[in-house]
């Protein structure tokens, strides 16, 4: 008869595809772990696992019994989630995801305010990029992901929070920046600094700048929003920053803040979780908190050059 632990064992090989990194993820000796996927062939009367020297690789029905695997996992700890939460609200461990772009910005107000109001909620919090969370969602190792949209995974159910302008930030000795409607020709002109690859925010600056005609977009392996900032602000380039983003990374009287023209560039953010997960009632109540504690901009200037009219303080809806 199959097993979970013989899935789990599978879902764990199918990810790593190293029988050694598989055992020491599921805390069982690597001997241990090769029988039971033995174990799980002979009861499905079918090979899983190519096996060779050096390397190992899954069959065609491997990857799709892994894959099936994967989503009974995920099945399985929605189930005990019902049984251990029952009629309570955000209660227990709950493992949230959220996207390095929106985690230091929206985390620092919303964490103190989760901990006041549900005192017995018990947060793991895992911060990546934005694939690595969906896929950790998907197999059931993170309950509710806080990202930006879109995301196009039928299993995935999504609840959007508020939308996030997207703000241009430049050298404040560049010759065009305090000029109005000056945020299209910068953009063509100059050279764009980004996150690296696998950040939905560059994805999202390059969607928006499909239609400018440029060339100069820069990717530097930087991670995080504040080494961008820091070469803006030593005149390497310029960027495009999230809203939420300014309270914190925006304090050098080197950059100037540039609104863009109507209709504004901007991003949806939003909470994602399985349609299977029982937790709906906790994650709608997560997503008002999370509402309510975000950084909010005054009313939009048309084009502002330096730091003070544009800056976003934080208040509740």
């Amino acid at each position: 008869m199959t097993t979970l632990r013989q899935l789990r064992y599978l879902a764990a090989l199918a990810r790593h595809r190293h029988f050694g990194r598989a055992a020491e993820e599921c805390a069982v000796s690597q001997p241990a772990l090769s029988v039971q996927i033995q174990e799980l062939e002979a009861g499905l009367r079918t090979p899983l696992v190519e096996r060779s020297r050096g390397r190992i690789a899954l069959t065609a029905e491997g990857e799709e019994i892994a894959r099936r695997a994967a989503r009974i996992l995920a099945e399985v700890a929605d189930l005990e989630d019902y049984a251990q939460h029952g009629t309570q609200l955000l209660t227990g461990p709950l493992h949230l995801g959220v996207i390095p772009s929106i985690a230091p910005y929206l985390l620092p107000a919303a964490l103190p305010a989760l901990q006041a109001r549900h005192p017995t909620l018990e947060l793991r919090l895992r911060e990546s990029q934005t694939a690595i969370v969906v896929d950790e969602l998907q197999r059931g190792l993170l309950d509710v992901l806080v990202l930006a949209l879109p995301i196009e995974h039928p299993e995935v159910e999504t609840l959007q929070l508020f939308d996030d302008r997207f703000v241009l930030a430049v050298p404040a000795a560049h010759a065009l920046a305090g000029q109005p409607d000056c945020t299209a020709r910068l953009l063509a002109e100059e050279r764009l600094l980004l996150l690296e690859e696998g950040h939905c925010l560059r994805d999202q600056t390059l969607s928006y700048c499909r239609g400018v005609d440029r060339d100069g977009v820069a990717s530097f392996g930087a991670s995080s929003l504040s080494t961008i900032i820091q070469m803006v602000a030593n005149g390497l380039g310029i960027t495009v920053l999230p809203e939420i983003s300014l309270p914190f990374e925006v304090h050098d009287p080197r950059i100037s803040l540039l609104r863009f023209p109507e209709p504004e560039p901007t991003r949806a953010v939003a909470l994602a979780w399985r349609r299977s997960s029982p937790r709906k009632r906790d994650f709608v109540e997560l997503g008002k908190l999370l509402t309510s504690s975000r950084p909010r901009p005054p009313s939009r200037p048309a084009v502002t050059n330096g730091l003070g009219s544009i800056q976003p303080h934080t208040s509740s809806v």
